[in-house]
């Protein structure tokens, strides 16, 4: 126990986070719920008493859970103070809290967990051998993506014959069995996986208007928990069955997407376009590839902590519901593991470097943005901040930064272009 009265014990850890055990010694505490006993005295109104002469025990009486409150807080505060300073810990967020146990008379005891930043020892980033390869684009990849421009802007239409993948269709779902018979409507594209593949089935073998009594057998993962693994007896009905109405590809719809003055103009563009998309897949599968390579060359561990830590973010920004959050996060563990290794090298390599963005860098990116735009930067800039995404166009920069460093001492190698 130091001479403030509060022991830090240091306990589990790993490079990304720090755990510690402590106690607050009782005289301590004591003393921090005279002081806020004494604080709420002058500044609270105790009925029948002058402001400031309510006697200390009545005070506690009528704001004991207030004082209580305030001096753990109080207190956790303090500790946090001392841990920091005895280890010259460098937090990345406010210290986590838990198993806080307060009892009259007896210490103030708790656990702290620290999210720190890692240190990395890197001690070789270069001299790899990489091969980059740009896939080539082919007629047919031209064509898909033309397809794709014609299905945006097609009409859909009521269909000649039955129904068959890629149709819109209406129909109704009622359930026979322990449900109402209250025809359900549904309404979906067929063959995009949004509805169980038998009744996909069942529904193109359907005139419209037409009916089809069975049991469909819902899937363990369905969106309807109460469904899950359930055989359920239904009868379908069809309703409406619509199709696209694909626009010919003429230099008229060249010109309705776009400024072209024709359809090989249009064809050039979406040729150029992919080849652009291509280039950029192969030199992210190139800074990829450095990563690993840099990664086994230095045996860079993932913080347990940190992958933790990604593995939730992941699972909060896709919104998984907390009864398939275990098997997402399984499922996803790899891919976190390498998104946490690649920042871990990334921003090692940007700190021991001094590559990291500069405020100079930032403003030259958003006034080209802003160019194209045809807006001011500090427009571009407000948007960009009001929509949170400053900090990826900071990130984005360090680590063009970090990767031109890197490369610069590679043997990079042009190789065969294969798709």
């Amino acid at each position: 126990m130091t001479d403030t009265g509060i022991a830090i014990t240091p306990g589990t850890h790993d490079a990304a986070r720090r755990t510690y055990q402590v106690a607050v010694s009782p005289e301590r505490v004591q003393a921090a719920e005279a002081e806020t006993t004494a604080r709420y005295a002058r500044q609270l109104r105790v009925p029948g008493f002058r402001k400031g002469k309510a006697p200390p025990m009545v005070v506690r009486r009528r704001f004991g859970d207030a004082i209580r409150q305030s001096v753990i807080e109080e207190l956790l505060r303090a500790s946090w103070e001392v841990a920091r300073e005895q280890d010259a810990l460098k937090p990345v967020a406010d210290p986590q809290v838990r198993n806080v146990k307060f009892e009259d008379g007896a210490p103030l005891t708790f656990e702290l967990l620290v999210d720190v930043k890692p240190e990395i020892a890197l001690e070789r980033v270069s001299g790899f051998r990489l091969t980059r390869q740009v896939p080539p684009v082919t007629g047919e990849m031209v064509e898909a993506q033309l397809t794709s421009l014609r299905e945006q802007r097609a009409p859909w239409t009521p269909a000649p014959d039955k129904a068959k993948p890629g149709d819109l269709v209406e129909a109704t779902i009622a359930y026979l069995e322990g449900e109402s018979g209250a025809g359900e409507p549904v309404r979906f594209v067929l063959g995009q996986g949004r509805a169980l593949p038998d009744l996909e089935t069942r529904l193109m073998e359907l005139e419209p208007g037409g009916s089809w009594e069975g049991t469909l057998t819902f899937p363990d993962d369905h969106p309807d928990a109460a469904k899950r693994g359930q055989s359920r007896r239904v009868r379908v009905t069809l309703g409406e069955v619509k199709r696209m109405a694909l626009p010919e590809l003429t230099d008229a719809f060249a010109r309705e997407v776009g400024e072209f003055e024709s359809l090989e103009a249009l064809r050039a563009a979406v040729r150029s376009d992919l080849e652009a998309e291509a280039r950029r897949e192969a030199d992210a599968k190139l800074r990829a590839d450095l990563i690993d390579q840099i990664a086994a060359a230095n045996n860079v561990a993932v913080p347990p902590s940190l992958l933790d830590r990604a593995l939730a973010a992941y699972a909060d920004a896709y919104g998984i519901p907390d009864q398939q959050r275990g098997r997402f996060l399984n499922e996803f563990r790899a891919v976190a593991e390498a998104g946490v290794r690649r920042d871990l090298i990334v921003g090692g390599i940007a700190e021991s470097q001094k590559l990291a963005a500069t405020e100079e860098a930032v403003a030259a990116h958003l006034a080209e943005i802003a160019q194209r735009r045809g807006e001011s930067p500090a427009a571009v800039r407000s948007a960009l901040e009001q929509a949170g995404r400053l900090r990826e166009v900071e990130r984005s920069i360090t680590e063009d930064n970090v990767f031109t460093h890197l490369l610069a001492q590679c043997t990079v190698e042009e190789g065969p272009s294969t798709r």
